[in-house]
Order: structure tokens, then C-alpha cells, then sequence
């Protein structure tokens, strides 16, 4: 176990999941040693295939996972011990806050801006559906009664937060736009413009802005090389998927299929 703890901890130290790979490998531990099972905060995609890759390395585990309804973006992770016959209790709810639409334009940056201004961790959170008159946010169960007290406001505007119920919550759609282009490159920049339907130079100063992920992670170089099956997503316009490389036209450039998620 120790062994198995070390490597994993070094292979994702220096990047942005270090911190949570050492907070899931302690989860692992713990549901190791009671038999029975341990729950994760809300973690992002990457963070959620961290889990995965510390259950299959630590041996005994399983992991599932539940983000409060069909297609929820972030999800709780529960480590399970083999032998553990029970079913995982997620300790997931929902609160809605809400606000006249007539006067004030918020949206989820507002919403997760004001959560987080009470002093809670980001793990608290799972998703936020927000609309022109209300905002549905998913939150760890223990935090609800905090929450009902004291999320008044979102940005300048007096809200009204009470509990929901999780049923009410349609399970999310998302609408598939399928690209065909040619690339210079298969760099992170050229990749993103030809899917998010920007310039080259534009794409490069978005990732420098640090506004695009690959797989969950921040670009940190738009040269970054992308390969089939990779993720890329952009702050404010969905993300992509690198469906498939073709090989290269007669004039040398690269064919790739994308598909566009909204």
C-alpha cells in the first residue's frame, strides 16, 4: 500500500492534481482499512479518472460515482472495499436561489463567484444549472442549512435560496456538432481554432489567457501536441473532442474529424 501511495503521489506531482491525488489516495487508504467506504468531495472529469487510477492501483477498490443527476459534470467519488456489501450514500442535495429576471443578468460565473465568497471549499459544489431567473446548485448535503442562511446575494442582487429537490433536475442534453477540417499542425492552438471557429493567433492568445484545458488540465503552451481521443475545452464555449487523426492532404495539411459539444 505505501508503495503504491508514493507512486501514485509521484507521478502527479508538478501538475495541477497533485494536491487532490494526495486527499483521493488518503479516501483509498481509509476505505481500505474500515472495509466499507469513503466519499470524495465533487471532483472535476480529470480528477474523477485520478479515482479510477488510484482504485485500480491500490487493489480491493472499486470507485463509483454520482453527481446529483443523468450527465452532472462534476460527481462524488466513493471508494468501495470489495467486500463492502452496502450501497454508497453520496450525501448529495440541491438548493435553488432565485431572483427577478427582469432586472439582473447573472449567470453561472456570477453564481459560483457569490458561492464561493462564503468561505466554502470548491469541493463543497457540484454542478450549477443557472437560468434568467434562478439558479439550481448541487452541494455537499451537510452544507445545505449554511447555504439557505446566508447565500443572500449574487453579485448585487438580492437572491432568495431555498432547498430543492434533486428530482427536479432534467438530465442534461447536449447538442453534438460534428467538424471536419484541416490543420497546419496537430498543436493545442491549431486543433482548438479549427473546433471553437477562431484565428490561429486568437486561440493562442485565449490559451496564454489561460482560458483552455486539454484533458481537464490547463494549456500551458499552445505548441502542446494533441492526439486522437484527447479533450479540449474552452471557457465559455463547450469543448471538443479529437474524434479522429486521417493522415495528411496532397498538400500536406492534417484532415481531423471533431465533435463539437455545446
Amino acid at each position: 500500500m505505501q508503495d503504491s501511495r508514493e507512486k501514485i503521489i509521484r507521478y502527479y506531482k508538478g501538475t495541477e492534481g497533485e494536491a487532490t491525488a494526495v486527499k483521493l489516495v488518503d479516501f483509498a487508504g481509509q476505505a481500505l482499512k474500515n472495509r466499507k467506504y469513503k466519499l470524495s468531495g465533487f471532483l472535476t472529469p480529470f480528477e474523477q479518472e485520478m479515482a479510477n487510477t488510484i482504485a485500480n492501483s491500490l487493489g480491493d477498490l472499486k470507485v463509483e460515482f454520482d453527481g446529483g443527476f443523468v450527465g452532472a459534470e462534476r460527481q462524488r467519488a466513493a471508494f468501495c472495499h470489495e467486500d463492502f456489501a452496502g450501497t454508497p450514500v453520496f450525501e448529495i442535495a440541491v438548493i435553488k436561489s432565485e431572483w427577478s429576471g427582469e432586472f439582473a443578468r447573472l449567470g453561472h460565473r456570477d453564481v459560483l463567484g457569490s458561492v464561493l465568497s462564503l468561505g466554502v471549499e470548491r469541493e463543497c459544489i457540484g454542478d450549477i444549472i443557472a437560468t434568467k431567473e434562478f439558479a439550481k446548485i448541487i452541494v455537499d448535503k451537510k452544507m445545505v442549512d449554511y447555504f439557505v442562511a446566508n447565500l443572500k446575494r449574487i453579485g448585487e442582487i438580492g437572491v432568495e435560496t431555498s432547498v430543492d429537490e434533486l428530482d427536479s433536475i432534467e438530465p442534461k442534453e447536449e447538442r453534438v456538432k460534428e467538424i471536419r477540417a484541416t490543420v497546419a499542425s496537430l498543436r493545442a492552438d491549431s486543433i482548438a481554432a479549427a473546433g471553437f471557429g477562431m484565428s490561429r493567433s486568437k486561440m493562442a492568445s485565449e490559451i496564454e489567457s489561460e482560458k483552455v484545458k486539454l484533458n481537464w488540465q490547463t494549456v500551458k503552451n499552445a505548441a502542446q501536441t494533441i492526439k486522437e481521443g484527447d479533450i479540449l475545452s474552452m471557457r465559455g464555449r463547450g469543448r471538443l473532442e479529437v474524434s479522429e487523426i486521417r493522415g495528411q492532404t496532397k498538400k500536406g495539411r492534417i484532415g481531423v474529424l471533431l465533435k463539437r459539444f455545446f
